[in-house]
């Protein structure tokens, strides 16, 4: 079982008990505004991801994490490494993502575990790069990639969703300067 832990949080596997509370987030405009064409998802659509992020990590050794608050037992949202297979421009690659309840956005959860991620990557999973992708226009999570060393590789368009993106890119040389630095 992959568990990861950090200062506030427990980077985990999936739980059958995690489907409501991620529905609830997936199903939040706000949270959901950036994310694909922008709809919000049904418990349904939430059940069918999370068995996807599961069979990630079988197939894999590496996908999304759960990520829960230690000190409260409470699911975030989540973090990890995926096949962007929604912009095939980028591959093969594997990018860095996070999903989080509106109510745990501000405190830096995200920076804290996509920094363990993507250590995670590079260090257990043998990655040699990793993007990151997001709505030009979503300044939030543009910052958590700059603060994990990211650099601008490039702006294009989702196919089939003419949504702009900005892709960026970090390579293990660059995240292992950067520690050592």
């Amino acid at each position: 079982m992959v568990e990861v832990v950090t200062g506030r949080l427990v980077l985990r596997r999936w739980r059958a008990e995690d489907l409501e509370p991620m529905a609830a987030i997936d199903g939040d405009p706000e949270v959901m505004r950036f994310i694909g064409d922008g709809s919000v998802r049904t418990g349904q659509e939430t059940a069918a991801t999370l068995a996807f992020m599961e069979q990630g990590w079988d197939e894999r050794g590496f996908g999304l994490f759960a990520v829960e608050l230690r000190e409260t037992g409470e699911l975030a949202g989540w973090t990890g490494l995926a096949i962007p297979a929604f912009l095939p421009e980028v591959l093969p690659a594997v990018e860095i993502g996070w999903r989080l309840g509106r109510r745990f956005w501000g405190r830096g959860i995200a920076t804290e575990a996509a920094r363990e991620a993507l250590r995670f990557g590079f260090a257990e999973a043998g990655l040699d790069r990793v993007v990151s992708i997001c709505h030009v226009d979503h300044s939030a999570s543009a910052r958590v990639m700059t603060k994990l060393g990211m650099r601008q590789e490039r702006e294009t368009v989702v196919p089939g969703q003419g949504r702009p993106v900005r892709v960026m890119a970090i390579t293990r040389a660059e995240y292992d300067a950067a520690r050592e630095g």
